[in-house]
């Protein structure tokens, strides 16, 4: 598009021309910079300190704007589609010209609306030096500061003699590389942890395409390292992939060191494979189809630098962030940790586990562990074969409308023959990526034995060192890969040990167990107390807060629940255990389906509950389920709100309490919280009467069945 634009300089300039060099006509532009931009872009509007507009070519809009001010007047960005330049890069966009290879035609442009002629032949700086014709450049690549300004650009050219490269300053308006050079890629440095540094743009930007977030210094393996401004790099983990070759490592040498001084939490250089040629890089990796995350596992690498994080006391003491949201709560799975369930063979560690992960991926809660959301599980189960683990599915104790999330979020493997060593771990890695691209909530590994790698020296899982490695080096590694905030359960044996010694320390019966509990973050123990009793004894050991206190669970009907309390009920009276299982089933559904449904943004009296759940989930009739609720309020599982203008809600009809409540109940939309509910009133066990909560995040339960 070529315009002839408006001229508005005066009569006396137009009678008295002056020969202009290149640097002073942009000058005057910049000096009449709003008459200019008013000329080129009609639609254009003045905001402030900038001009904008829709696009280059003049539409209305506000995506293009024009900075009116500042040591650079003139420097523009588009921001839907990143790109961005000089007063002479914008003239060229809107002439339809090369700002390159047309730049003295864009000079006499600006010249003429000025109604001055230029120097003929043009003094201009280019943006190739002495206008050597190095003819059309056949790459591009723009350096940008972390907020998406276009600071400089890279040109490529294919000459008869090789490639050549030619760097374009856009504040100096040069063809030379700004001082201190920049980094590629900085907006997408700014928003992510891990980092590759690679030889080139080409090669950064392949694995920018492919979803890694990658840069390069200008002018690759020959960037001078002091002259590069590693800033952007402090605090990331950075990966340096070098090109195959010496000057390559070379270079990958001295960056490290760059890197390690400004302050990145880790550095290591990762080695090429030998059976590429000379001078592959990540570009031609890319063009290979070569499996980066596999390579990313088993290749050898030279660690430059990992940091250890020390804390002041003062800033602890001073940092009042929202502490990180359990994966399942209280403090049992939280992100980034690291679960062991151990147990005896055949005390139904595997059956129990598949109970509770089909819950925590329905968000549901199980014996009083609470997920924080329905939770994407990746179960590498290596011991049960594929119809047997079908079979045991068919009877998982959920309803149908709980399964609805379970079918989705929770994948399992049937019965596995791999080792987590160098050739297992890229399989598992590809399996997880194809069930969660973006990434599991949770890794589940069952038993740890049957996919155990000890490492160099072949020792078994009872070897403290052994066990060591296989956490460091395979477990913590594979989490790295696919979701470093994901939680880990492990499944483990435990070795025989006597009552006495369980009482006394339950966990030192895990094997390895030396090294194991010094690594996890919590653990719980399935045990059976005595041989010809269904019951089991479930043991905690937390980290990160409190341990629960041990409960003696038992499995009725396919479903895991609370034991009564020891002497309750004499051995044969099995129809009381059914009753109690029933009973805890039930309080089970009510409270999870008030919790669930709260996060759905609906809420409920006691009549209204009983009716809208009348004969679903087992409930019963709706005056059973109003009964179940008078019980439950009595031993504290439930409590109410009569606050609802705090949060938008009509009055509870017909209702003297008000709407139910159990605890961390958050008020959602399509099960997304917006914000917690707490109890304002609670039924008195003695009297029955509603009374005032004291203290909203005090719960008590009396559980006498």
């Amino acid at each position: 598009m070529k315009n002839r634009w408006l001229n508005f300089n005066t009569a006396a300039e137009q009678q008295a021309p002056e020969l202009l060099p290149a640097e002073d006509i942009k000058r005057r532009i910049q000096d009449q910079l709003v008459d200019y931009l008013t000329a080129m872009f009609p639609n254009g509007k003045r905001r402030g300190n900038k001009y904008v507009m829709g696009n280059v070519k003049g539409d209305k809009g506000k995506s293009l704007e024009v900075s009116l001010d500042g040591s650079e007047p003139g420097l523009w960005h588009d921001f839907e589609n990143g790109e961005g330049g000089d007063i002479v890069s914008l003239t060229a966009a809107v002439q339809g010209l090369d700002a390159q290879r047309d730049f003295p035609e864009l000079v006499r442009f600006m010249a003429d609306w000025l109604g001055m002629p230029v120097v003929s032949p043009p003094a201009v700086t280019s943006y190739q030096d002495d206008y050597e014709d190095l003819g059309p450049h056949t790459g591009k690549w723009d350096y940008h500061d972390p907020e998406g300004n276009l600071i400089a650009c890279v040109y490529r050219y294919d000459t008869p003699d090789g490639k050549e490269f030619r760097p374009w300053d856009v504040k100096a308006r040069k063809t030379k590389a700004p001082n201190p050079r920049p980094l590629y890629n900085q907006p997408g440095i700014k928003n992510s942890t891990d980092v590759w540094l690679v030889e080139g743009e080409k090669a950064a930007q392949a694995l920018i395409d492919n979803g890694f977030c990658a840069t390069t210094a200008m002018n690759g393996a020959k960037a001078p390292v002091e002259k590069t401004d590693w800033s952007p790099l402090k605090d990331k983990r950075v990966a340096i992939w070098p090109d195959h070759d010496e000057a390559g490592f070379a270079y990958a040498q001295s960056a490290a060191r760059a890197i390690v001084d400004i302050g990145a939490v880790s550095v290591v250089i990762l080695k090429p494979p030998e059976s590429r040629p000379e001078k592959w890089d990540a570009a031609d990796a890319i063009a290979e189809g070569f499996d980066i995350q596999q390579w990313l596992v088993t290749t050898p690498r030279k660690t430059i630098k990992e940091s250890v994080p020390f804390y002041r006391l003062g800033e602890l003491l001073d940092d009042d962030s929202p502490m990180p949201e359990d994966l399942l709560s209280p403090r049992v799975l939280t992100p980034g940790g690291m679960l062991v369930v151990g147990g005896a063979p055949k005390v139904g560690k595997s059956d129990f586990l598949l109970n509770l992960l089909a819950h925590m991926s329905a968000g549901l809660t199980f014996l009083d562990m609470r997920p924080s959301r329905p939770l994407k599980i990746f179960y590498l189960q290596a011991e049960v074969q594929y119809h047997y683990l079908r079979e045991r599915v068919k009877k998982l104790p959920l309803e149908q409308y709980q399964l609805t999330r379970v079918r989705e979020n929770l994948v399992v493997t049937a019965r596995l023959n791999l080792i987590l060593n160098e050739k297992g771990m890229p399989l598992i890695l590809r399996a997880i990526r194809d069930a969660f691209p973006e990434g599991p909530d949770v890794i589940v590994i069952d038993p740890i034995r049957n996919v155990f790698d000890p490492g160099p020296d072949g020792s078994s899982e009872n070897d403290n060192n052994a066990m060591l490695f296989f956490l460091k080096e395979r477990v913590e590694q594979l989490r790295d890969i696919v979701n470093p905030d994901a939680g880990l359960i492990l499944v483990h044996h435990t070795r025989k040990m006597s009552k006495r010694q369980l009482e006394e320390d339950p966990f030192q019966a895990l094997s390895g167990a030396g090294s194991l509990r010094g690594y996890y973050t919590s653990g719980m123990l399935l045990f059976r107390p005595e041989e010809l009793e269904p019951e089991r004894m479930l043991y905690y050991e937390l980290r990160n807060g409190p341990s629960p206190k041990a409960k003696r669970v038992i499995k009725e009907k396919e479903q895991w629940c609370e034991a009564p309390p020891n002497g309750v009920r004499i051995a044969g009276e099995e129809m009381g255990r059914k009753h109690d299982a029933e009973r805890i089933r039930k309080r089970e559904v009510i409270v999870n389906l008030i919790y669930q449904e709260a996060m759905q943004g609906r809420v409920y009296t006691s009549n209204q509950f009983a009716q809208a759940f009348e004969n679903q989930a087992g409930l019963g009739a709706s005056s059973t389920i109003r009964d179940r609720i008078n019980v439950l309020s009595t031993k504290g599982y439930i409590k109410f709100f009569n606050d609802h203008e705090e949060y938008n809600l009509p009055p509870p009809l017909r209702s003297t309490q008000g709407y139910l409540c159990v605890e961390n109940m958050e008020l959602g939309n399509d099960g997304h919280p917006l914000c917690r509910v707490p109890p304002t009133h609670y039924k008195c066990a003695q009297t029955s009467a509603s009374l005032p909560v004291e203290d909203p995040d005090q719960w008590i339960y009396y559980d006498q069945h």
